[in-house]
């Protein structure tokens, strides 16, 4: 019974996922990947343009898919993400556009 019971604390443990914490997670990740924040699991800045772009590409069909199903504050959070993570894209592809 002890077993049943501990899987049932672990899921709780986690939380429960909405689309804004989903949006806040990808976005989190994209953020890591460029550079920007340091990665939790290392302690460093690790770059992967490459990820990071997945990822933004993603954010851009959950927003194209979604389109007049999100409230308000979804909304909101999407748009300003994918803004901000493409203009962070942008400066990294010009910065290896000049330095290469």
């Amino acid at each position: 019974m002890d077993e049943t019971a501990k899987p049932q604390n672990d899921e709780q443990s986690l939380g429960e996922i909405d689309f804004i914490g989903y949006i806040s997670s990808l976005a989190f990740q994209a953020m890591i990947f460029l550079g920007e924040i340091e990665s939790p699991i290392s302690g460093k800045i690790e770059k992967h343009i490459p990820q990071a772009k997945l990822l933004i590409d993603t954010l851009i069909l959950l927003r194209d898919k979604t389109k007049g199903n999100l409230n308000e504050q979804e909304n909101q959070l999407l748009e300003a993400s994918i803004y901000e993570l493409q203009l962070k894209y942008v400066e990294h592809a010009q910065g290896v556009k000049k330095d290469g």
